[in-house]
């Protein structure tokens, strides 16, 4: 019997923000903000809601993952179209119980072949993970293939992120770090990245806004020299700033494809407003 792929994402891969050419089903995390629940994406998209928590700054903001019995609703659906294997990709388990819950939901369905990759990734790495699989279903990959594919890929995602403050990474502990370090980083302006296992640790610690963006130019700049990359930079209430890094990135290779993409609420709601993350994928 032939396969028919299905894909599912979980939203905090921003593909809302993307044009897909495939039919991919999402699971949404829930943005709870003022005491309100929100769908991430459906009830509230990125602009409104940083424009929401820039002006509330001690507006009561957390999330809630999709529930297990949510998830494998949606696998139950992809079952009832007619497909035979489902690649789901999610966010990093590090960053995030959703791994979790999609795994859990697997064993719910019977009669689907449902195969879940941690991204260990988040935002457009999860995303261009996604993307490359419809690429390999419209050539006619099979599942297995796909899953290998992905894995391979996963290895050469990098991304460091900027915050403006770190109230919001330790108000939700989504910050692994060394004791200790918490103290001195809150007056400061870190360098982020997510380490190869997923986890979001300090990389540097910095004293300026503007001294953390140079640097940031300047590892990125000697991450890439010489290598094949894409590149993407994902903002949040700051877009001009992403277009002027973007720009600085351009000057020094002018030959890259730099996608700008917004950081959806719900990763928003544990980075802040002020946050911008520059990533690349070796190809």
């Amino acid at each position: 019997m032939s396969e028919k792929i299905g894909l599912v994402v979980c939203g905090n891969s921003g593909v809302d923000y993307l044009k897909l050419e495939y039919p991919v089903k999402l699971i949404r995390s829930t943005l709870n903000l003022g005491g309100k629940e929100y769908e991430d994406y459906v009830d509230i998209q990125a602009k409104e809601f940083y424009d929401v928590i820039v002006n509330n700054p001690d507006i009561d903001v957390s999330t809630s993952q999709t529930s297990t019995g949510k998830i494998a609703s949606v696998y139950e659906e992809l079952k009832e179209e007619g497909y035979t294997d489902v690649i789901t990709v999610v966010i990093s388990s590090k960053l995030s119980g959703t791994y979790q819950g999609a795994v859990l939901a697997k064993d719910m369905v019977q009669g689907l072949n449902i195969y879940v990759i941690d991204s260990r990734t988040v935002s457009y790495g999860e995303a261009y993970l996604i993307m490359e699989a419809i690429k390999m279903i419209k050539a006619g990959s099979k599942t297995r293939d796909i899953i290998d594919k992905l894995e391979k890929i996963r290895e050469h995602i990098y991304i460091y992120v900027l915050v403006d403050t770190l109230k919001y990474l330790v108000k939700n502990g989504r910050l692994s770090s060394t004791s200790g370090f918490l103290g001195t980083l809150l007056k400061i302006k870190p360098l982020l990245y997510i380490q190869r296992d997923g986890s979001l640790v300090p990389f540097e610690k910095i004293r300026t806004t503007s001294k953390a963006q140079a640097r940031l130019l300047e590892v990125i700049q000697h991450d890439i020299e010489g290598k094949n990359v894409v590149m993407f930079i994902v903002y949040t209430n700051n877009e001009e700033k992403a277009l002027e890094i973007k720009k600085k990135i351009l000057a020094i290779r002018p030959d890259l494809n730099i996608e700008l993409v917004p950081l959806t609420p719900v990763v928003g709601a544990h980075a802040g407003p002020g946050t911008l993350g520059v990533g690349y994928i070796v190809i």
